[in-house]
This record gives structure tokens, sequence and C-alpha cells, in this order.
């Protein structure tokens, strides 16, 4: 990988460490502190007075006979209030307690799958799919693929790699040697338009690659043509195995400029776009 993968790796391992450590630190503060009870439970209880009211005095209806304790009272009701204090094992996880822990666990979640997906988005595939080594299969049964009989070309596309296997030159263009982008006489272009990544799809009648969102035209073997891409299309580096099979490598990416020659004749025909 190159030395800004590298730092981007660096910085998203970093992150998801300290969030860990800084977990770490608050777990144990919190289980190192006294025990300080944080819930106070008021419990209301009703106390019963009973005062005394004076008399009167007798009166004209009071029947003659032995005397009477007819006092009058009054009830008065009194509502006295204590706190109870309960240990966090009693009183349980208060609901800020329970929204704090709620959220810390969101916020770690969501760093730890952010850092996930940033090291499998940046760390490139050793076995199967994009970003590793893709199996094109033999480069002769390939190259008869790509070559019609009226001698008009068809790329052969390789889902798995992203890319469109096609012939090249002969002879090999100078400014292609010693980059190790052609292995038994094909290339291996990138799907991606240059200007803004878009799949570039390939056109038959103009024997070329033509992009539909911004136009941008590229011959045969991927040399810029016109349009607003800055450079011709990407290139995978390739090599042949020991059985003839053409492999393409797809975690190594190999720009290619503008020329101020195209190496084939582009366009053979009407374009696929109208831009």
């Amino acid at each position: 990988m190159s030395a800004d993968i590298w730092i981007l790796v660096g910085v998203a391992a970093v992150g998801v460490a300290a969030v860990v450590g800084a977990l770490v630190v608050a777990v144990r503060r919190r289980g190192s502190e006294p025990f300080a009870p944080e819930v106070a439970t008021p419990v209301r209880e009703r106390e019963l007075v009973s005062v005394a009211v004076p008399a009167e005095g007798p009166t004209e209806e009071t029947p003659p006979g032995p005397p009477v304790d007819d006092t009058p009272t009054q009830i008065e009701v009194r509502e006295v209030a204590r706190v109870v204090e309960v240990s966090p094992e009693q009183a349980g996880v208060t609901r800020r307690q329970f929204f704090n822990r709620a959220l810390g666990a969101t916020f770690a979640t969501f760093l730890t799958g952010f850092g996930l997906a940033s090291l499998s988005f940046l760390w490139p595939k050793l076995t199967g799919g994009f970003g590793s080594d893709v199996n094109a299969g033999k480069v002769d049964e390939l190259l008869k693929k790509t070559v019609n009989d009226d001698g008009t070309i068809t790329p052969v596309y390789l889902p798995e790699a992203k890319a469109y296997v096609v012939p090249a030159p002969d002879p090999l263009p100078a400014i292609y040697e010693g980059k190790n982008v052609v292995a038994g006489g094909v290339f291996a272009l990138y799907q991606r338009c240059t200007h803004l990544g878009c799949r570039v799809p390939w056109c038959g009648a103009s024997q070329g690659f033509e992009c539909p969102c911004h136009g941008s035209k590229y011959s045969v073997i991927g040399e810029y043509f016109t349009g607003p891409a800055p450079r011709s299309l990407d290139r995978f580096v390739v090599e042949l195995n020991d059985a003839g099979e053409l492999i393409i490598k797809t975690g190594q990416i190999v720009q290619t400029p503008r020329l101020d020659r195209l190496n084939v004749p582009y366009p053979q025909g009407p374009s696929c776009i109208d831009i």
C-alpha cells in the first residue's frame, strides 16, 4: 500500500484505540470511587395528632345527670417526609445512568464499525474479488474473443476485476514499456472514467470507450481522445502464470497521461453517445 493509505489506517487505528482507552479509564475510575448514595427515595408518612379544643360551657339543652366527658376534639393530620438512602444494588440503574451508558455504547459501536469499514476499504483483498489478483483465464482464448472475423475489436469484460481486456498494439508504444501493463499481448483497462468515476461502456460503432456521464471518449486501448477527463483510462498491472493464464492485479493501478498522438485510429465510426 502507498504511504497515504498507511497514514489513514494509522489514524483510524489511533481513533479506535483512544475510544477504547477512554471507556476503560472511565470504568476503572467508576469502580474506584467510594460508595456514595445517589438515590434518595422520599417516603411520606401520616402522623395523626389529636388536639383538644376547649368546650364553650354547658348549654341549656344539657340534660341533668352525672357529668359526661364530652370535650370536643379536633383531629389534625400532618405529613412527615423522611429520606431513605439505598445502595446502588437496591436502587438499580437510574434513568440518567441508562441514557449515558446507552449513548456511550452507541458511539463506541459507531466508531468501531467506521474503523473496520475504513480498514476493509483501504486494505487490498488478498484472495478473490476486486483489490486482489484475478485470474482472467488463458490469454490465447482472450485474444480470440477480442478480435472479430472482420478485424474489429470487442473487449472481454471481467466484472470481478472491473476491467476490459483489449489487445495491445504491436509493436508496443514506448510509453507502456517497463510498466508491466501488458502481458501476452493484451491490456487490462480499468472500467472507471478518469473524470468523475462513471463506468465507461464500449461502443462497437466507433471502436472506443465513451462515457455517457460527461462525454469523455477513449480509443480501443484506452487512450484519451476528447472530453473533460484529465488522462487516459487507468490500467492494471498484469502478468502470465506458468499455465499461460492472464493474472490481473487489481490492487495495482497505473495511470496513463494524455498523449499528443493516438497509437491506434479513433473514431472508426459513429459515436454511441450524443454529448
